[in-house]
């Protein structure tokens, strides 16, 4: 069988229907939910999944087990590990869906990137777009995966800390986009985690991620670039915050597919940045 090439960051149902059982190919459902949705994707995963798929959960496993802020990106070490008992090697292609369409897999996406993974796409629409196409599920406990070896190299490139969010506010070069709604951007708005300030950083510009989205899929490449053209020019290097560093990949994934190759998400995000009483915060637009 040929090597599997994946045709972009982004696939459709279609593409992964016809590859499901391609031996390159690893599904990985990595749902995740606001904790005031009270779901778990986890168990969502167990109940109903894209046959194959398994459950990469940057929220309890594969995160920063000494940060006290949520899901931050693990070192090597621990990435290495977690994404190697699912049974994944460096010579996989992966697809990665969620249970919202497009919400928290372009976090894994953008996960593997940074683990210098580049074989990686998102399934666009998700298991709703699966489901709606009547394709293959599979319920219940899934059989264990046997173990796979992958060795992650950390990719500073696509990663953003405090400090250089700081620097790059200042410099020209740089544009900071923030995924929040326009309403906690602004303040208006507070913020749905205890101690986090509201508001958002001076320089910043508001992008909410949900206007980067159409029922559940991320727009035509065209309409993404018209959309990112008044806020981000081609030369510029892009840095994209949000509440806790899962929808900022959004932003992320859209640059990405819209040409953008110097593309950052700040991890810590405004859980780190308003959290902190010595960093900076504007109020208002």
């Amino acid at each position: 069988m040929n090597r599997l090439e994946l045709p972009s960051a982004l696939v459709d149902c279609d593409w992964l229907a016809a590859h499901l059982t391609h031996p390159d190919l690893v599904v990985l459902d990595a749902s995740w939910h606001m904790p005031a949705a009270g779901r778990d994707g986890e168990q969502e995963w167990r109940r109903q999944r894209i046959t194959g798929a398994r459950f990469f959960d940057f929220d309890r496993r594969i995160k920063d087990p000494h940060s006290p802020l949520p899901h931050m990106l693990p070192d090597e070490s621990l990435f290495s590990r977690e994404v190697s008992a699912l049974g994944i090697e460096n010579r996989h292609c992966l697809v990665v869906y969620d249970s919202c369409g497009i919400f928290s897999a372009p976090r894994a996406w953008w996960m593997f990137r940074a683990m210098g993974h580049e074989r990686v796409a998102v399934l666009d629409g998700g298991l709703p777009a699966w489901l709606a196409a009547g394709l293959p599920l599979e319920q219940g406990e899934p059989a264990p995966a046997p173990a796979g070896r992958f060795v992650a190299r950390r990719q500073s490139t696509w990663i953003a800390d405090a400090g250089q969010v700081e620097t790059a506010l200042q410099d020209e070069g740089y544009r900071v986009l923030d995924a929040r709604s326009r309403e906690r951007f602004s303040g208006e708005a507070p913020d749905p985690r205890p101690g986090v300030r509201p508001g958002h950083m001076p320089g910043a510009f508001c992008l909410p991620f949900g206007e980067l989205l159409e029922q559940g899929r991320l727009l035509p490449r065209t309409e993404l670039a018209r959309k990112l053209a008044p806020l981000l020019a081609a030369e510029q290097r892009l840095v994209c915050s949000c509440g806790s560093g899962v929808t900022a990949a959004i932003v992320a994934l859209a640059a990405h597919l819209a040409g953008h190759e110097r593309v950052a998400v700040y991890d810590g995000s405004w859980a780190e940045w308003g959290g902190s009483s010595s960093l900076p915060v504007r109020l208002g637009q």
